[in-house]
């Protein structure tokens, strides 16, 4: 017996019965020969961390555009917060820890530069729509290295169920869909905290008082009541109170923070120069790089271009509109 059957017979014996086990799994769209180490989901895990997708997420906006300051969340340390929510709440419950961290690693992989401000650009523009849940799966599946990374069914389900509108079919890409809203509530709560756009005593009293007045607090208590509620269960919940705290947390996020804030003022620059660029790059996808001429050739124009974008950092599409744009300098003789 090798290393990784030795781990799935562990997971049979140790992991509850409501758990996903390795050795169940549906497999990746293309066979490949196991691994005498490494079980499929933590293959999976390593390809997500190794992918310059990945990469990519630590210049990717997650609220703020272009803040001032070294300590505001960006996709990738929001990538990371959501992993180790997850991976507390799965270890509790006795759930996949592997498959739980591979999908929390990936979930976020296909979202634009500037946040949800790109993905709105993309979604007008796009026909049929863009949603970054997609494109995740999208670039697991075809974009990165030029072919995918042939992961497994079930974190590929985990990755593009984890919003409000999917249904993940496994309890660890549940976790991880209840993660990723616990993590932005939190997290944003303390950017625009450190942003002055929000006081501690604007925050609503009666959610602050059930759900806790600090950070680590309100986590604490988000965690702790999604494993009270649903230990040995065949479902991952909140109780209703902490629920309903949750929630109205988020309906003040976006009353005070997420829609006409300060932390929204670059916007409307942001989505001016998405839109330029992408009916350029429609008009001239001879300026594309080769990889996303290939996409343009198989599945038009649009597809080539919206991939293209997708994919960039705020630096690197902000270079690019520079670049494209903006007239250069140029020496005069004299």
């Amino acid at each position: 017996m090798n290393l990784r059957e030795k781990t799935e017979e562990f997971e049979e014996k140790n992991l509850s019965t409501y758990a996903f086990k390795s050795k169940s799994s549906r497999g990746r769209i293309i066979p490949e020969e196991k691994c005498l180490v490494r079980t499929d989901f933590q293959r999976d895990r390593d390809r997500i961390l190794h992918s310059k997708a990945f990469r990519r997420l630590k210049h990717k906006t997650q609220v703020f555009i272009s803040p001032e300051g070294d300590h505001y969340r960006t996709r990738l340390t929001h990538t990371l917060e959501v992993s180790q929510i997850a991976r507390t709440i799965a270890r509790a419950l006795r759930l996949n820890e592997d498959l739980t961290e591979a999908i929390a690693l990936g979930h976020d992989l296909g979202h634009t530069p500037f946040g949800h401000t790109g993905e709105k650009v993309l979604n007008e523009l796009m026909p049929g729509g863009f949603k970054h849940e997609e494109q995740s799966l999208r670039v697991v599946d075809k974009l990165e290295q030029g072919k995918g990374l042939n992961l497994t069914f079930e974190v590929r389900d985990g990755i593009l169920n984890h919003t409000s509108r999917g249904n993940p079919s496994t309890l660890e890409g549940q976790v991880v869909k209840i993660s990723d809203w616990i993590a932005y509530i939190n997290h944003d709560i303390d950017d625009a905290l450190r942003a002055g756009i929000l006081k501690e005593e604007d925050l609503p009293k009666w959610p602050i008082d059930i759900l806790g007045n600090k950070h680590a607090k309100r986590i604490d208590t988000m965690i702790k009541d999604i494993i009270l509620e649903s230990y040995e269960k065949p479902y991952i919940k909140m109780s209703e109170e902490v629920y309903k705290a949750t929630y109205a947390l988020r309906e003040f996020m976006f009353e005070r923070v997420y829609i006409g804030s300060k932390a929204k003022s670059q916007e409307d620059k942001a989505q001016i120069m998405l839109e330029l660029m992408f009916k350029y790059f429609v008009k001239n996808v001879d300026k594309l790089p080769d990889e996303y001429k290939k996409i343009v050739e198989k599945e038009g124009k649009e597809r080539g271009v919206c991939d293209y974008i997708a994919g960039m950092t705020d630096s690197y599409a902000i270079y690019k509109f520079r670049e494209i744009f903006v007239p250069s300098s140029w020496p005069l003789k004299n």
